[in-house]
C-alpha cells in the first residue's frame, strides 16, 4: 500500500500547521472576556462603553432617502465593476471644494468597498517579496497583514508623544530606506487623534522622493476636524500625487460604516494599478450604494456637524478625566482621545500597580464598569472613543455625570 501524504491544510500566510492552535488571548478577546466578567459582577448596571470604533449615529435622512429611492432602478440591478462616473464626480467636486485637490475622475479615482479593502487590495499591486513597508505604531495593521502575505517585511515607526504622534523620519536606517517600497499613513490619527501638518506632509512627499518610494494614506478620518482646523490631504503637497494614494472612507465622515463605500485616488498609474487588482478580486459596491454616497459626498455639512458634537464631547470627556489625575489635551479632529495610563490606584484597602495598557484597561472594566482600548505598541496607553451612543445632549450629560460617578471613588497615581 503506497504511502500517504502528509499535507498541511492551511497556508503558511495564515500559520500553516499551526493554524488554529495558538492559545495567545488577544487584545479584543481579553475586552470581551473582561466585559463579561464585569456583568456578572454587576448584572443591573451598563457597562460605559468608550472603546466603540465607529459612529453612533445613522446616515443623513437624504442619504437613507436615496438610496430608498435608487434600489428601485433596473439599471442599478448588475455588476458596478470599478465603479460609476455618478459617485467619481461627486467625489471629484469633494475633494476640490473640502481640500482644494484636483482630480480627473477618469483617471484618479477609483470607488473601494470600504477603505479596509483597499488596504488589503493595494499590496498585491505593489509588494514583491522582500521588500519593506514602514508602519506607524500603534496604528491599524491590515496593509501590513497582507504585505506578510506577498513576502514583505514591515518595519515599525513608533508614534512617541514627544514627536507630537508623527513618525521621525531621521530615525529610518539607510539599509532599510533603500528596501523600502511604501510607508503606510493615517492622519488625523487612529488611535492617537494626532493631527498631521503641512510641513510634515512635505517633508514626507520630499522624503518618498528621494528614496523613491510609494506613500499609502489612510485619510478615513481627514474631514472629522473640529472648529479651528482646517482639512489637510497629503495630495495638496506639490510632487505628491505621482507617488501617493490616499484612501478616503466615508464610514467615519458620513456615519455610513456599513455601507461599506471609499475610494483611492492619486496619480493615474498608480490608481491603474489598485483597479487592476480589484477588477480580479471584487464586483465592485452596489450602484444604489454609489448614488447614495454621491448625495453625502454633496453635503461636506454633514461631516462638519459631526465633527461638532465630537468635539463637544471631547471636551467633556478630558475634562472628567483631568479632574481624577490625567493631564490631557482634546485632539483637533477625529473620535479617539489616546491617554498614558497611570502608574497605579489606591482602592479602599490597598494600592494596585498597572504593568500594562492592559492591566488598566481590565481594571477599568472590572472595577468601574468602564471600557476602553489599550494600546502597548509605543509606551502604556488607553485609547477612549466619543463615539458612545446618546440620542442628545441630555443624554451625554446624563452619559458623563455616570462616568464621573464612577470614576471619582479611586484616586490613581500618575
Amino acid at each position: 500500500m503506497p504511502l500517504k501524504m502528509q499535507k498541511t491544510l492551511y497556508a503558511r500566510r495564515i500559520g500553516g500547521s499551526l493554524f488554529g492552535k495558538d492559545t495567545a488571548i488577544y487584545k479584543f478577546e481579553a475586552i470581551k472576556r473582561a466585559k463579561a466578567t464585569a456583568r456578572m459582577r454587576y448584572p443591573k448596571i451598563p457597562i460605559l462603553d468608550l472603546g466603540i470604533g465607529e459612529p453612533d449615529a445613522m446616515a443623513h435622512p437624504s442619504v437613507i432617502r436615496a438610496l430608498q429611492a435608487e434600489v428601485e432602478f433596473k439599471e442599478n440591478r448588475g455588476y458596478p465593476d470599478n465603479g460609476g462616473p455618478l459617485f467619481k464626480a461627486a467625489v471629484k467636486a469633494y475633494m476640490e471644494k473640502v481640500f482644494n485637490v484636483t482630480l480627473n475622475p477618469g483617471s484618479e479615482i477609483m470607488h473601494t468597498i470600504g477603505a479596509k479593502a483597499a488596504l488589503t487590495l493595494l499590496p498585491a499591486a505593489f509588494i514583491n517579496p522582500g521588500d519593506v513597508v514602514l508602519m506607524t505604531v500603534p496604528g491599524y495593521p491590515v496593509f501590513g497583514t497582507h504585505t506578510h502575505y506577498y513576502g514583505g517585511t514591515v518595519y515599525p515607526l513608533p508614534l512617541l508623544p514627544e514627536n507630537n504622534f508623527l513618525p521621525d523620519l531621521k530615525t529610518i536606517p539607510r539599509a532599510i530606506a533603500e528596501k523600502t517600497k511604501a510607508i503606510v499613513l493615517n492622519y488625523p490619527n487612529n488611535p492617537t487623534g494626532a493631527c498631521a501638518t503641512r510641513e510634515f506632509f512635505e517633508e514626507v512627499v520630499a522624503w518618498a522622493r528621494h528614496w523613491e518610494v510609494l506613500i499609502i494614506h489612510d485619510a478615513a478620518y481627514a474631514g472629522l476636524v473640529y472648529e479651528n482646523e482646517k482639512p489637510l490631504s497629503i495630495l495638496s503637497i506639490i510632487g505628491a500625487k505621482e507617488r501617493c494614494i490616499e484612501i478616503h472612507s466615508l464610514s467615519k465622515a458620513f456615519n455610513m460604516t456599513g455601507w461599506r463605500l471609499g475610494w483611492v485616488c492619486g496619480g493615474a498609474p498608480l490608481i491603474q494599478a489598485y483597479a487592476h487588482v480589484k477588477d480580479n478580486s471584487d464586483s465592485g459596491q452596489f450602484l444604489a450604494i454609489q448614488a447614495a454616497g454621491a448625495i453625502a459626498l454633496g453635503q461636506p455639512k454633514i461631516t462638519q456637524e459631526t465633527a461638532l458634537k465630537y468635539e463637544r464631547r471631547m471636551k467633556g470627556l478630558v475634562e472628567i478625566l483631568n479632574k481624577i489625575g490625567f493631564d490631557l489635551t482634546p485632539p483637533k479632529a477625529g473620535f479617539f482621545l489616546y491617554a498614558p495610563i497611570p502608574k497605579g490606584v489606591e482602592t479602599s484597602n490597598k494600592q494596585i500597580n498597572f504593568s500594562s495598557a492592559a492591566a488598566f484597561s481590565t481594571w477599568l472594566i472590572e472595577n468601574a464598569l468602564v471600557s476602553t482600548v489599550p494600546w502597548d505598541e509605543a509606551g502604556a496607553f488607553i485609547r477612549f472613543s466619543v463615539t458612545f451612543e446618546a440620542e442628545d445632549i441630555e443624554a451625554e450629560t446624563v452619559f458623563f455625570e455616570t462616568l464621573k460617578e464612577r470614576l471619582q471613588p479611586f484616586r490613581f497615581i500618575f
